[in-house]
């Protein structure tokens, strides 16, 4: 192998790596009533919103999993959380009385929720379906 072929095959490798990681460091969004607009109702890709607390056991058990669906759909779709304690606005907004409150939102409309906790396969399906059905 040349020296050529060996740098770019180095520089390759060294490419992949810093996308993993970049990848690794991929977390769900804070939403905050601020900037709940732009974030969420702008987004011109399917969005996933966690509304938790940080006394809601039943978030602290969706709050990873949340953060797992962040990185598996870095380049497809939203995905964040909004702290229900310090944002009543968006809370108010959209009746959330029970958390955690998933709300899947499609051109800025609701279009799917789901309350309570629950595995990542009913998120990611939910999800898969508002992918499916973007334009």
């Amino acid at each position: 192998m040349s020296t050529c072929h060996k740098l770019f095959a180095a520089s390759y490798l060294n490419s992949i790596y810093l996308l993993i990681k970049l990848k690794e460091n991929i977390m769900a969004l804070e939403i905050t009533d601020a900037n709940f607009e732009e974030l969420v109702l702008k987004s011109d890709k399917p969005v996933l919103i966690d509304f938790w607390a940080e006394w809601c056991g039943p978030c602290r058990m969706v709050g990873p999993v949340v953060e797992e669906i962040a990185k598996d759909y870095a380049d497809t779709a939203v995905v964040g959380k909004v702290n229900v304690d310090n944002n009543p606005g968006i809370s108010m907004k959209f009746g959330i009385r029970n958390i955690p409150a998933l709300l899947f939102f499609k051109n800025g409309e609701i279009v799917d929720k789901q309350i309570g906790a629950v595995p990542k396969s009913v998120l990611t399906g939910k999800l898969d379906k508002q992918l499916l059905s973007f334009s």
